[in-house]
């Protein structure tokens, strides 16, 4: 399907361009979020119409986002959630969950402007992008953890499971050091240990 673009779409236009799309792309997202029109010869004469309104719209819009991203971009929002000694999380970190993280540190954002492709599923500092506006878009950072010490950590750049993992390795070294040295004390005990005494000769006369 050829549809007309209302606003800039990442990755098929900006506004006024002509483009051809997936008919479940446009029927289920483009048209009915009013971010395109369907490419016919009557809804390019209203287009060319709309068409000064719709652009200054849109630059007032970002204008606007521009504004507001003063206080998202760059900021870092904590999440304690339970995970496995593994790091993968009993659950996920979602959309919805980064929005109502956003909120308590002041920052109001919608679940759509969240760009998430799929849910977080570990611990660790994630980047994500928060669209504001077609052409205005943010990084924020969502610093998954199991509890606040180890936000902090992670906030310093400690990769806190290879820290972890690190610290399990060393008794298990440890034990393989000590079984190994057993072995080595006890293999010249057994050399060293006297023969039974074997009868002679004369004895046996």
């Amino acid at each position: 399907m050829e549809v007309i673009l209302l606003e800039r779409v990442e990755k098929l236009g900006g506004i006024g361009d002509v483009v051809k799309v997936k008919n479940g792309f446009a029927r289920n997202y483009l048209l009915p979020n009013k971010k395109a029109l369907r490419a016919n010869e009557s809804n390019r004469k209203v287009f060319e119409a709309n068409r000064a309104k719709i652009e200054a719209d849109n630059a007032e819009r970002r204008t606007d986002a521009e504004k507001a991203s003063k206080s998202v971009d760059g900021k870092t929002v904590q999440l304690i959630r339970q995970a496995s000694n593994t790091g993968q999380l009993y659950g996920s970190v979602s959309a919805r969950d980064i929005v109502e993280a956003l909120e308590g540190e002041g920052s109001k954002v919608t679940k759509s402007q969240i760009v998430l492709d799929r849910p977080i599923k570990a611990i660790g500092v994630h980047e994500v992008k928060v669209a504001l506006h077609p052409e205005v878009a943010v990084t924020v950072k969502v610093n998954v953890a199991r509890s606040p010490e180890e936000a902090d950590l992670q906030a310093q750049g400690v990769d806190v499971l290879a820290q972890m993992f690190e610290e399990e390795a060393v008794p298990l070294a440890a034990e393989d050091l000590a079984e190994g040295s057993a072995e080595e004390t006890a293999a010249p005990a057994e050399a060293a240990a006297p023969s039974e005494p074997t009868e002679t000769a004369e004895e046996e006369q």
